[in-house]
């Protein structure tokens, strides 16, 4: 069987099956439609700090209970949490996975939050923090987030500001839990060794008793279009400088995310859109590694963006060189942007440019963990026909197609432009 089974039970849970029977494993996982966009100002980091809590433990499993359990049945488990949502998966040998199911519908409803774990928590991810900001890319890229979206909550890290993680109380994070984590706002994808029938009667059993909740509530705050170009200066620990130009880019919904995917594989090599991981492709046949690394301007140079529900940023990184001044990077980045604007890419490029992203986009999908995954991660922006014809729509993109795309999207009035200088100055010299 190779297509999937969509189920929705009483409770609006939706349920997502595919069978592959070509190993004894299935990965399970539970989806929420609940991240950073989510949280308004006071509650930053309260979907990530929730997430946290998820592996504290319930009356029913403790958290001393839940590692040891996972590891002894030979399974791995996880989560996540990011712009537009918070996911927990299991992979586990398929003779073991009622565990799983059992551990995600009873955390659904019956996390504890003990004060005293709230409290350890915080004291973990203001450390998490705290590391982060000895970063570069983390203090260039969350100025760099600020400066682009002043009104839309995609405005701070997923984290949260240091402010927020230090005032949150307990009864904030429960009522977050109680508000987000309803059946009728997350969808179970399941991947693996089983049969349909027997497994969608068996998490019907267990989670149907689940009842549904009020619709949550979501913060709508369109962000404005931006004025002009913006230019920002980060200083901080280091020795290596680097440069960020961010772009906005589109939704994942909007047909042109397939023509900037093509963009994104001919100018700085194919980004994988798989957060949770896949194989690798060399960017040393893109334009920019042509034009900025083979010169020796700087040391590496990155693009990509993510799918996401609101449109977002599509982003150049590019690792500043012992020699050569950035300015000299930006300078031949604006030039390969600007030769994209004014001439027509033949064909033949074209052609390698969708090759390379269809390739990244194949090795992101092929075990069963990943399967299950992107079952659930097309449904947080789109749907699950978006993942199935991905393929297919980045064949259709023409020369025609990367030409509009790279003339509406990288417009220099509405990108910003960051450095990060380190503050370590002569060794950077």
């Amino acid at each position: 069987m190779t297509g999937c089974t969509e189920v929705m039970l009483n409770n609006g849970l939706k349920v997502m099956l595919k069978e592959i029977h070509t190993s004894p494993l299935i990965s399970q996982w539970v989806w929420y439609r609940v991240g950073s966009k989510d949280e308004p100002t006071g509650r930053t980091g309260i979907s990530h700090w929730v997430e946290h809590m998820q592996f504290k433990g319930t009356p029913q499993s403790p958290s001393s209970v839940l590692d040891k359990a996972i590891a002894r049945e030979g399974g791995q488990w996880n989560a996540f949490t990011y712009l537009d949502w918070t996911t927990y998966y299991e992979t586990m040998p398929a003779s073991r996975i009622d565990l799983a199911l059992k551990l995600e519908a009873d955390r659904m409803v019956n996390s504890e939050f003990a004060p005293e774990e709230v409290d350890s928590e915080r004291t973990v991810i203001i450390s998490e923090r705290e590391g982060s900001e000895n970063e570069p890319l983390f203090l260039l890229g969350e100025a760099m987030q600020h400066a682009a979206f002043r009104v839309h909550p995609y405005h701070h890290e997923v984290i949260g500001d240091m402010a927020d993680l230090h005032s949150m109380t307990r009864e904030d994070l429960f009522s977050h839990y109680r508000s987000y984590y309803l059946p009728n706002n997350a969808v179970l994808c399941m991947a693996g060794d089983f049969e349909t029938t027997e497994m969608l009667a068996r998490i019907t059993a267990l989670y149907e008793p689940i009842s549904s909740g009020a619709t949550p509530h979501r913060l709508v705050r369109p962000e404005p279009v931006q004025a002009g170009e913006m230019r920002l200066t980060v200083e901080g620990p280091g020795e290596t400088s680097f440069l960020q130009v961010a772009y906005r880019a589109p939704s994942a919904s909007d047909p042109d995310f397939f023509a900037v995917a093509v963009l994104d594989s001919l100018l700085a090599g194919p980004s994988n859109l798989n957060m949770f991981g896949g194989g690798g492709i060399s960017n040393k046949t893109s334009r920019l590694y042509r034009a900025i690394i083979d010169k020796e301007l700087a040391v590496s140079v990155h693009g990509g963006s993510s799918a996401t529900i609101d449109p977002f940023l599509y982003t150049f990184t590019i690792t500043g060189h012992p020699v050569n001044h950035l300015d000299q990077a930006l300078a031949a980045l604006d030039a390969e942007i600007e030769r994209l604007q004014n001439d027509l890419v033949s064909p033949a490029e074209v052609a390698r440019a969708i090759k390379q992203a269809r390739a990244i986009f194949a090795y992101g999908a092929e075990n069963i963990t990943n399967q299950a995954f992107w079952l659930g991660y097309a449904e947080m922006f789109a749907d699950y026909s978006w993942f199935t014809s991905y393929l297919d729509r980045l064949m259709q993109i023409t020369p025609e197609d990367v030409l509009r795309a790279a003339q509406t999207y990288f417009q220099p009035r509405s990108r910003v432009v960051g450095t990060y200088l380190p503050t370590n100055e002569e060794e950077a010299e």
